[in-house]
């Protein structure tokens, strides 16, 4: 890996100083048609105005030139964007009205660009805690028609609402075949572990994963056409592994594993990466994705998809593999925060302003978790504008007091 002559200073949590070397920008080129090898989503974060009120419990005010710059950047290096999504600030600042709006917009931007979008669809627009089964319903299905409205895929994300109501498997059961037998297209079912939501703990009835596949897999078997797709974020690569050889061929398993991408991505194409053990007879060997971790570091996941294009798989271990220890620390626990990272990131490569969010989570992590994100950026090529970012990140220091 080539470096400049340049430094990038570097804070411990013991509040100590030190310096690294500054890599030089990254060489990827931009595909030159779609990706062939592997669906990948990016889920991408929202920009707020600067100068907004960017605090706790306010509604979202959105940037939307750099929000939508964003989601045209992700087209440009052949990935789609997934959106309105828990990367998007979803039940963490992004209120109803502006989701609403962002799945609008997103989808008139994917059209203009001829990339694919999927959003999220959930009942959280609904202020009250507790709801029945039929108000769910019915929530589920206002939120997958206006998606559809839209011409957006949907993505069904799990709803907080249900995993309050549901005192059974067959509640699980009755609300995913009524919403689902209403969707006009098929739709993409997000299974969110407890590390990004702990209020879904037990969600399809229940706390065991594998009793909790029986369920999501007997969903999609009553709604034949209707499940395009699963996006497992439950950070366990081998429940992922587990469940993928459950799908029937025409569904996809979408990794929402931002610690182990690389090998369910991979998978049989890259015996070298790291991966659980997989059936070899199986049909269903790797994970496509739909990742948080993928706005965060877009040109490296498409360089390395591009080398699976090519059927070069030590290449692909090369780019994306050092990019894991990265996203490991972005989505360290408190694993919800993992979008100030994101956030963070963004404001670095220069896709943003300002290192600002909807609802002050900007705030979220230490400067130290910060610094340690930056140089994992610079040692895995994730850092797009490398001087830029070491300005920009040397600016933040000093302005918290920091001597370099």
């Amino acid at each position: 890996m080539l470096t400049t002559t340049a430094s990038l200073t570097l804070l411990a949590a013991d509040g100590t100083v030190s310096a690294t070397a500054l890599n030089a920008a990254p060489s990827f080129a931009k595909p030159a048609g779609p990706l062939q090898s592997r669906v990948a989503y990016a889920a991408a974060h929202v920009v707020p105005r600067t100068s907004a009120d960017n605090t706790p419990g306010r509604p979202a005010e959105i940037d939307w030139d750099a929000t939508l710059d964003a989601r045209r950047h992700v087209y440009s290096w052949g990935l789609g964007v997934a959106d309105a999504m828990d990367t998007a600030q979803r039940n963490m600042g992004l209120d109803p009205a502006a989701t609403r709006e962002l799945i609008a917009r997103s989808a008139r931007v994917a059209r203009e660009e001829g990339g694919a979008v999927v959003v999220g669809v959930n009942t959280d627009h609904v202020e009250a805690a507790m709801i029945s089964l039929v108000e769910i319903i019915d929530a589920y299905k206002e939120q997958l028609h206006f998606t559809e409205e839209q011409g957006a895929g949907p993505v069904l994300m799990a709803s907080r609402h249900l995993a309050r109501a549901a005192t059974s498997r067959a509640d699980y059961l009755h609300v995913y075949s009524s919403v689902l037998q209403s969707a006009t297209t098929p739709v993409v079912l997000h299974w969110l572990g407890t590390a990004f939501d702990p209020a879904l703990a037990g969600y399809f009835g229940s706390g065991d994963w594998s009793q909790a596949a029986d369920v999501l897999v007997r969903i999609i078997a009553e709604n034949p056409g209707k499940v395009a797709g699963v996006k497992m974020s439950l950070l366990d690569d081998a429940a992922e592994v587990s469940v993928r050889e459950r799908l029937p061929d025409r569904v996809r398993m979408f990794t929402g594993d931002d610690f182990n991408y690389v090998g369910l991505i991979g998978g049989a194409d890259v015996p070298e990466a790291s991966q659980p053990t997989r059936n070899p007879t199986s049909t269903r060997q790797h994970s496509d994705a739909l990742l948080g971790a993928f706005a965060a570091i877009t040109p490296v996941a498409s360089a390395a998809i591009q080398a699976l294009d090519a059927g070069d798989s030590a290449r692909y271990l090369a780019i994306l593999g050092p990019t894991e220890a990265l996203s490991r620390h972005v989505f360290a626990a408190p694993t919800f925060y993992y979008k100030t990272g994101v956030a963070f990131l963004s404001w670095l490569n220069g896709h943003q302003a300002a290192f600002q969010m909807v609802g002050g989570l900007h705030s979220a992590r230490s400067l130290p978790h910060l610094s340690r994100i930056i140089e994992l950026a610079n040692a895995s090529q994730a850092l797009e504008k490398p001087e830029l970012a070491a300005e920009r990140w040397h600016g933040m220091l000093r302005l918290n007091g920091v001597d370099i």
